[in-house]
């Protein structure tokens, strides 16, 4: 079935657009796995290595702060979150996770920049690797297109958005 409907779909073009990564430093090699993805994605689709900022945090709960100054400047397109949890022996887990999922969540609710999450939160480190180019994928290129994917809506909705 076809709609004769205009419809407004994003790309998955860098180009120009200016990056903030945000990466937690718990679980080193697998955060630095998931940061290659996402960086290679980027600069895959156009983006220039000079328009990448990454700043680095202990752990997924650090996340979310450092997005939503990074998007209070105004100086950033797109942030991508990348982040892992992995599920322990205490409650600890889910609370992490909440805190930060809701967190993420905020900055994207603002409505004003493309936002990826690619925090992880599994049961084992193998499913974790499993996301990081094995049998799942890789969530930190993921994550890092999805968010420029959003940003490029955004652009393209300006002139939409002052005429209403």
């Amino acid at each position: 079935m076809s709609l004769d409907v205009p419809t407004l779909e994003g790309t998955v073009d860098a180009s120009g657009l200016r990056i903030g990564i945000v990466a937690s430093r718990f679980n080193a090699k697998l955060m630095d796995s998931l940061l290659l993805g996402a960086t290679d994605a980027l600069l895959a689709h156009g983006a220039d290595q000079q328009s990448i900022r990454i700043v680095r945090v202990a752990g997924a709960l650090e996340i979310g702060t450092i997005a939503q100054r990074m998007a209070k400047s105004q100086v950033y397109d797109v942030i991508v979150c990348l982040g892992c949890v992995i599920r322990g022996g205490t409650a600890h887990f889910d609370y992490v996770c909440e805190g930060a999922m809701r967190a993420i969540g905020h900055v994207a609710e603002r409505g004003d920049i493309g936002v990826g999450n690619g925090v992880l939160t599994v049961d084992t480190l193998e499913q974790a690797w499993d996301r990081t180019g094995g049998t799942h994928g890789h969530k930190g290129a993921e994550a890092a297109l999805t968010a420029v994917e959003v940003a490029c809506v955004l652009k393209d909705l300006e002139p939409l958005v002052e005429l209403a």
